[in-house]
């Protein structure tokens, strides 16, 4: 597949992409990258990986994806800025050019701007797009911050509410189908809650009555009915990524699975099924090395399948999960 250059934000012309670039060079000069003692940062593809994934595990980070030319941006980095100054450091603020920073702006999907995404605990979680009201932004940030709370990313480091999972088993040992199946050393476990415990939102409860008898199609409607009200809900997020783990599951035969895959190394379809089987066995970071390779050895259209499926792979955990975070660096130093 040939490669060619284009911006799908239409022509820019390459005065605009020096003037990007100068902009870069001045914030970098003024200091307002490192990352340190500011609420606001301006981010380059060079300085995301440390200054927004590394960043996030420990402070969520909201991206602005702006542009020079563009009218409404000019409307909502006043309002986000702001917003970030009055926060006190409970979030950070990192502002992307994606003139100056085009592959950046590519891996992060951006199809219009203003854009605004979050990254939280090194997962990414899209908000908007648009140039919204105060308000409305307003409320955005909180679903954030509510999450980030949740998964125990805190500015201090502090323990919170999903902390307990980094690092350890997230799920009960011996659950589900035994050995083999889910619930294995260090695999997601099938009964209890989403996240391996019993879940203390009344509206988890359809969701984790369903999962105990075994209905697997009413559990994953339960959770969809979260996320499409509170798309950032991390514990819903989670649970149905491991319901749709334990679906994809049910309709694998082992040795035939197994089989294509050493027949077609670089079949993303065979892969990602061992992958699963690896996932459910325990074997996690097999898994997720599995995919890697396929994303380093793969180019074009398999390639952003293989990302896909190795994301997919990374929402069945919580995401301070110290296999997640290892291999969401892996990740992220083969795209950029």
């Amino acid at each position: 597949m040939q490669s060619r250059d284009f911006s799908i934000y239409g022509a820019v012309d390459l005065g605009a992409r020096q003037q990007a670039a100068q902009r870069t060079q001045q914030a970098a000069q003024a200091g307002t990258a490192d990352g340190t003692g500011t609420a606001v940062i301006d981010v380059t593809e060079e300085t995301f990986n440390s200054l927004v994934v590394e960043r996030s595990r420990t402070t969520p980070v909201i991206i602005d994806l702006w542009a020079e030319w563009c009218g409404p941006c000019k409307q909502l980095s006043p309002v986000l800025e702001k917003l970030a100054g009055e926060a006190g450091g409970q979030w950070i603020l990192a502002k992307v050019d994606v003139d100056a920073n085009p592959r950046l702006s590519q891996a992060l999907q951006v199809q219009s701007i203003p854009m605004v995404v979050a990254v939280i605990g090194g997962q990414l979680v899209e908000l908007f797009a648009g140039a919204l009201p105060e308000a409305q932004v307003r409320q955005a940030i909180g679903q954030v911050l509510a999450a980030a709370e949740q998964l125990g990313v805190r500015p201090d480091g502090a323990g919170g509410p999903g902390a307990e999972a980094d690092g350890q088993q997230v799920g009960a040992p011996g659950s589900g189908r035994g050995p083999g199946g889910p619930g294995g050393p260090g695999g997601p476990g099938r009964p209890g809650g989403p996240m391996g415990t019993e879940p203390s939102n009344p509206a988890y409860a359809d969701a984790q009555q369903a999962m105990e008898r075994g209905d697997l199609e009413a559990a994953a409607a339960a959770f969809r009915g979260v996320l499409a009200g509170t798309p950032a809900d991390p514990v819903a997020k989670v649970g149905l990524a491991r319901v749709e783990l334990f679906q994809r599951l049910d309709s694998y035969d082992e040795a035939a699975t197994r089989r294509a895959a050493a027949e077609h190394p670089d079949d993303v379809a065979a892969q990602a099924r061992v992958a699963d089987l690896e996932v459910a066995a325990g074997k996690v970071e097999d898994a997720f090395d599995r995919m890697l390779g396929l994303v380093r050895r793969t180019s074009g259209e398999q390639r952003d399948q293989a990302r896909a499926r190795l994301v997919g792979l990374f929402e069945i955990f919580p995401p301070r999960d110290p296999r997640v975070s290892k291999a969401r660096a892996a990740l992220s130093s083969l795209l950029f």
